[in-house]
């Protein structure tokens, strides 16, 4: 007898499963996020068996030999950087960002590297055999330990896996993979979930390093549950905007290494190139003798970043003033905007707002603050700042800059790309070593008036 079907609305966010249909979600009270499934009565549970994988036995911890993690090195130094060193064996990985944005493209770069002393196995469901050979030959890939499976059962696809036992497995991706005892659609939230936790299973029963692709839906979110976030070991996001060739790669979780570290890459003819140096190139092309530019520096993970301010302050022409951020968060930008009137008194009420931070950087560290203000201050008294100078400190309510974290990192960085003035937090002056000092004239600030003093004599 056929198993019988029943229809159930499961939340894309936290799959919660109602027999009819929500607005909102009684589990996480997310909007819009009910959506319609198929589900087999037999398998309701959603449980799938595992494949032929060894069972894990019960240890003592301290029988468990506490060696330093195999880290396998791509050949990109910016990805390593936000791996934390490399692909830990045995890990699973997320990669995902919008669609286009070179995902595939990065993975199918790193198999030439890899694939000189590690056999890869590349999953594809969304491509067939000859469309990656084209794309490989356009990126120089040419190695003969990576082979191409295109399928999108999952359980063939770890049964294979522990059949060969390749040393890295990629699977392009997540939303095509399928368990054919489920009855949802691919890329539905069961699917998804489950898929996932097939390969973590054979992941780490077999010690196989796994790199899934997923995709990114129109709210920005990886597409299907957030527990598909919990399962993995380390998530990657690609971001970038479409008109702009730079891409920023940037860690959101990593159980191997720290969080928050970036790797910057530039897409060409020929795939992602690595760019080793994003300071340079966040401020290259600044304009020179122009009003409202201000040059921040910010932390990513262990990295400091040089990036340009910019800010525009004009009559506005409507009964209430406008204010817009491109990089850099709104609502601080507001806060900042009435801590300039209030505090150091220069009057913004009546007048439109604009930041931006260029380069497609999103800026959300509090010692952009400093820099923020003044491209402010320098576009409404039409005052420029000088080319050679850098800015960074937290601004408080009462009009105040306050310290921040790694100033001498921050210092010896701008130093380097050969800026001559430093205006910082008057209380990161008195802890900063004197070697720091060398070659740069460093200038501690307690308020916003002379920080802008002292970025414009």
């Amino acid at each position: 007898m056929a198993s019988k079907t029943k229809n159930v609305f499961v939340c894309s966010e936290c799959g919660y499963k109602s027999a009819k249909w929500y607005g909102q979600c009684p589990n996480c009270g997310e909007w819009n996020t009910m959506e319609e499934t198929v589900e087999n009565a037999s398998s309701s549970t959603g449980k799938v068996k595992s494949s032929n994988l060894n069972r894990s036995k019960v240890v003592n911890i301290n029988d468990i030999a506490a060696e330093t993690e195999h880290r396998y090195k791509t050949g990109m130094n910016e990805l390593d950087r936000a791996l934390g060193g490399g692909i830990v064996k045995g890990s699973l990985v997320l990669l995902s960002g919008d669609p286009g944005i070179g995902k595939s493209t990065l993975l199918l770069q790193i198999c030439e590297s890899l694939g000189k002393e590690h056999s890869i196995l590349y999953v594809s469901g969304e491509e067939s055999a000859h469309q990656i050979k084209l794309r490989a030959n356009r990126l120089g890939v040419y190695s003969d330990n990576l082979y191409i499976l295109c399928e999108t059962d999952a359980e063939y696809i770890c049964e294979y896996i522990a059949t060969e036992k390749p040393d890295i497995v990629m699977i392009d991706s997540i939303q095509t993979m399928v368990i054919s005892e489920l009855n949802s659609a691919p890329g539905s939230i069961v699917q998804v979930r489950e898929c996932t936790n097939l390969y973590m299973r054979t992941a780490k029963s077999l010690n196989i390093p796994t790199i899934l692709v997923g995709h990114v839906n129109k709210d920005g979110n990886i597409a299907g549950p957030k527990v598909l976030e919990h399962i993995v070991d380390t998530v990657l996001y690609f971001e970038g905007e479409r008109n702009l060739s730079y891409r920023i790669l940037r860690a959101a979780k990593n159980r191997f290494g720290s969080t928050n570290e970036i790797g910057v890459f530039e897409m060409l003819e020929k795939g992602l190139a690595e760019v080793e140096n994003p300071s340079m190139m966040l401020i290259s092309g600044r304009p020179e003798n122009t009003s409202g530019s201000c040059i921040a520096c910010v932390m990513e993970g262990s990295r400091p970043i040089l990036a340009e301010v910019q800010g525009l302050v004009a009559p506005t022409g409507f009964g209430n003033p406008r204010r817009m951020a491109n990089g850099f968060d709104y609502n601080r930008m507001a806060m900042l905007l009435a801590v300039v009137e209030k505090r150091a008194g220069y009057f913004v009420g009546n007048m439109d707002c604009y930041v931006n931070i260029i380069g497609g950087l999103k800026i959300d560290e509090p010692a952009s603050d400093l820099s923020v203000a003044l491209s402010v201050i320098s576009s409404l008294k039409d005052t420029v700042i000088r080319n050679d100078v850098i800015a960074f400190g937290e601004i408080g309510l009462g009009g105040e800059i306050r310290s921040v974290t790694c100033a001498e990192q921050r210092v010896n960085e701008a130093k380097r790309l050969g800026f001559k003035r430093c205006v910082i937090p008057y209380h990161n002056l008195k802890k900063l070593s004197p070697g720091s000092k060398k070659g740069i004239e460093v200038i501690g600030v307690n308020n916003i008036r002379q920080a802008f003093e002292a970025v414009t004599e």
